[in-house]
């Protein structure tokens, strides 16, 4: 399961920027230009809505997942693969360092 999960954050990370660039490409790096990007429609509206509440649920549970007292891996670099690329990074990255972290550990 490791390699799945670090092969869909490289995907993850790929599939958002090659449409992020095009947002860039034609409309320059301004955030208000972006912000009026996701919410052009309805359906982004919803897209990202779904999005921006998914991405609570998923900091909330890595913050929390940290004070429960197992090992897991420090939320703030997820959190900002969340932020500056997307969920679709950020999570299987997450799952894939704490497969990893799990396997290293003696049972």
């Amino acid at each position: 399961m490791k390699n799945v999960f670090l092969t869909l954050a490289i995907i993850g990370a790929l599939v958002p920027f090659y449409f992020f660039e095009q947002h860039f490409r034609l409309n320059g790096y301004g955030l208000a230009d972006f912000i009026a990007g996701i919410f052009a429609t309805p359906a982004a509206s919803g897209f990202t809505a779904d999005l921006l509440i998914t991405s609570l649920a998923f900091w909330i549970y890595m913050f929390s997942a940290r004070s429960g007292g197992t090992r897991v891996p420090n939320p703030w670099p997820f959190v900002a693969l969340n932020l500056l690329i997307g969920l679709s990074c950020a999570l299987p990255a997450y799952l894939y360092v704490r497969l990893r972290a799990a396997a290293t550990v003696p049972a």
